[in-house]
């Protein structure tokens, strides 16, 4: 007896590492972190890293898991993997790979030609350790080069593409801010903190202070208790 399409198991994982050293989690974590910030206000994004992408129900053998990719018309919430079928068929319109001392150019290929046949939209490709960037935009159903990155702003994300000078990755939103790492975030709010905590203090040293004064008043018999 044949296998059904319902007994088939789509495994949550392909037994593979999210990234192979610090540099390349860290690049990871700063887009797909960043998305979340760009689209944290619309239900209808749904953004993943390191999630296995099925694009054909019945082969569970087809699979790919970007480093990070963006869907648009799906809803937020966890999945154990993205099986397309019963996702209205919507294949992620971006996705993004942070290239590691150990990818071949074999597998980089192979997963370029992955993307290019299943839908992706755009396709944005970093190496940390050789600071290039690259992309590819979809036309007349094929995935094209960006011919100039520095400065490219993607149609779906619209957030603008930079290398610093010393080669790292800098994303901008619409808005003209820049993706901030984890240590930005935690900086910023506490220096957040800090400033609350300066102004409850002066607060509170500026009622005592009109306690004192009216304390004061009332001891020359100025004012009613």
């Amino acid at each position: 007896m044949g296998t059904t399409t319902q007994s088939i198991h789509y495994p949550d994982s392909d037994g593979q590492p999210m990234a192979a050293n610090t540099r390349q989690f860290e690049v990871i974590v700063y887009i797909k972190k960043g998305c979340d910030w760009l689209f944290l206000d619309d239900p209808n994004v749904f953004v993943a890293g390191d999630l296995l992408w099925y694009p054909v129900e019945g082969n569970n053998q087809l699979k790919l898991a970007p480093d990070t990719m963006v869907v648009f018309g799906r809803p937020k919430g966890d999945r154990g993997s993205y099986q397309q079928w019963k996702e209205d068929n919507i294949a992620p319109q971006v996705v993004f790979e942070v290239v590691s001392p150990g990818n071949t150019i074999p597998e980089m290929n192979r997963k370029f030609q992955f993307y290019e046949r299943y839908g992706v939209e755009e396709y944005y490709i970093y190496d940390p350790d050789r600071l290039s960037l690259g992309g590819f935009i979809r036309q007349d159903g094929c995935l094209e080069a960006v011919e100039e990155m520095e400065g490219w702003v993607s149609p779906r994300l619209k957030i603008r593409f930079s290398l610093s000078p010393e080669g790292q990755l800098m994303l901008y939103r619409p808005d003209g801010m820049q993706f901030e790492t984890y240590e930005q975030i935690a900086e910023r709010a506490e220096q957040e903190r800090v400033r609350a905590e300066q102004e409850r203090t002066r607060a509170e040293a500026a009622e005592q202070e009109v306690e004192r004064l009216k304390a004061q008043l009332r001891s020359l018999g100025q004012l009613d208790n």
